[in-house]
């Protein structure tokens, strides 16, 4: 019986390496999987996935899967899916409850405001199982927060999404969140 998945960590948690390398184990044993994304997210090229570390796939937008044929695939992972609106989670549980294809998205929880993304609210609400993927903060505490950085400052207003900002997230614990302590990030001049 398939499911879905909803890998999610902090920003820099692995969540993109990890799928690109979920992909490799699907295919070396000679699966088929449809790797996929949100239009929206182009940073590192209109059809690529890429993570920190170096590795990258190619995919396809989640706003073609519709007209796919999905239920050729093995497995269809699914790439910054905090950005999905309600309707792509639904349509990815009618992946795995109608198709019988599993579903694993990745993506982060929450926004730099502590806020939920429309994708994630409903992958944390509809997902079968929730992994956390890890990582770190400068204090060596668990990171679980997404911290936007201008001028070495934390800041908690803007926009949702500030896409190609990559300088300007750092990881952080709830405790130094929740302070505007960046330790040693602060130096980095992050979001200059």
């Amino acid at each position: 019986m398939a499911k879905l998945y909803y890998r999610y960590g902090a920003m820099g948690s692995s969540k993109t390496a990890n799928a690109i390398m979920v992909q490799y184990n699907y295919m070396e044993r000679g699966q088929k999987v449809l790797m996929v994304k949100p239009a929206m997210e182009n940073r590192d090229g209109a059809r690529t996935l890429k993570s920190r570390c170096g590795l990258s796939a190619e995919c396809v937008f989640m706003e073609e899967l519709p007209d796919l044929p999905v239920e050729t695939y093995d497995c269809v992972i699914v790439d910054e899916a905090q950005f999905l609106t309600r309707n792509q989670v639904e349509y990815l549980v009618h992946i795995v409850d109608d198709l019988n294809v599993p579903v694993i998205a990745y993506g982060l929880r929450a926004d730099f405001q502590g806020n939920f993304f429309e994708g994630s609210q409903y992958l944390m609400a509809w997902a079968d199982t929730i992994e956390e993927v890890k990582t770190i903060c400068w204090c060596g505490k668990k990171a679980t927060c997404n911290a936007r950085v201008v001028n070495g400052r934390v800041v908690k207003e803007g926009d949702q999404i500030l896409l190609g900002g990559d300088g300007q997230y750092i990881s952080l614990c709830r405790r130094h969140w929740s302070s505007g302590d960046v330790g040693a990030f602060g130096d980095l001049h992050l979001g200059d």
